[in-house]
């Protein structure tokens, strides 16, 4: 299976957000419409100064707040849960040719639930990649790992 099937086999092992952002347009937007702060506190709870500096956390509540941003991620979250299903299985016969990057969190839900390496050697022909002691958030929480880890793969 794909992770996209395995994400809808499994919607509650990722909290509330997904839920919300997939609903039809304009409730989500609506709904959290200047609300990027009080949303972003919540998402980056248990994040600490130096993973979210202040000034990166600006920057975040900006693009939350600009309805334009604030509607691609709800229409990414809607395609997620619809028409990204569709194209999985119209090509689930077929694998990724070019090498592929897999990092992902340690502490957070994709380590907990998946082998991740083995669903995406299901989907791709040349796949590497490891968890890094995170969560969702790598590229704030450790970018000289994650820079590590593409600098690496980049130059292979």
């Amino acid at each position: 299976s794909t992770p996209s099937d395995q994400n809808a086999r499994k919607p509650t092992n990722f909290g509330e957000e997904p839920f919300l952002l997939i609903q039809p347009a304009p409730v989500p937007e609506t709904l959290l419409s200047g609300k990027g702060e009080f949303m972003l506190r919540n998402l980056f709870h248990g994040l600490d100064e130096a993973a979210m500096p202040a000034e990166i956390f600006a920057d975040y509540v900006r693009c939350f707040n600009d309805p334009a941003v604030l509607h691609a991620m709800c229409e990414d979250y809607r395609a997620a849960a619809s028409i990204d299903l569709e194209h999985d299985r119209a090509d689930i016969d077929k694998k990724i040719a070019c090498p592929l990057l897999a990092l992902w969190g340690e502490y957070g839900a994709m380590d907990r639930l998946y082998d991740v390496l083995a669903t995406w050697r299901e989907r791709a022909s040349d796949v590497q990649g490891k968890s890094l002691p995170g969560g969702h958030w790598l590229p704030e929480q450790m970018p000289s790992m994650v820079y590590e880890e593409l600098h690496r793969f980049l130059k292979s």
